[in-house]
C-alpha cells in the first residue's frame, strides 16, 4: 500500500517545497488550526504543542510521536501560505491571520 505525498512550503526557505505524508499532515493541520487562537497574543509553539497531543489520531501519532517535528512542519507550511502569523516581537507567538 502506497502511502498519499504532498507537497509543503517553508516560510523560512521560500520557494522550496518538500513531499511529506498527506495523511500525517492532515491530521496535524486539523490539529494545529484547532488550537492556535485568532486573538494577539496567539500561542508559543510550545502551548501549542501541549494542545495538540490529546487531539492527534493514536494510529498515525502513537503517544504523540514525532508530534513536535509534524507541528513544526505545519507551521512552516501554514506561515509561508499566510494562514498564520508570526508575532513581531520575541518571544515567539503564533496566531490565525
Amino acid at each position: 500500500m502506497s502511502k498519499r505525498t504532498m507537497m509543503v512550503e517553508n516560510a523560512v526557505s521560500p520557494g522550496r517545497q518538500t513531499p511529506v505524508n498527506a495523511d500525517k499532515y492532515e491530521a496535524m493541520r486539523d490539529a494545529y488550526l484547532q488550537v492556535l487562537p485568532s486573538a494577539e497574543p496567539g500561542a508559543t509553539p510550545a502551548e501549542i504543542r501541549a494542545r495538540l497531543t490529546p487531539l492527534l489520531p493514536q494510529d498515525l501519532f502513537p503517544g504523540g510521536s514525532t508530534a513536535g517535528w509534524w507541528a513544526k512542519c505545519v507551521q512552516l507550511d501554514l506561515e509561508a501560505k499566510g494562514v498564520i502569523v508570526r508575532s513581531p516581537k520575541a518571544p515567539v507567538r503564533l496566531r490565525k491571520s
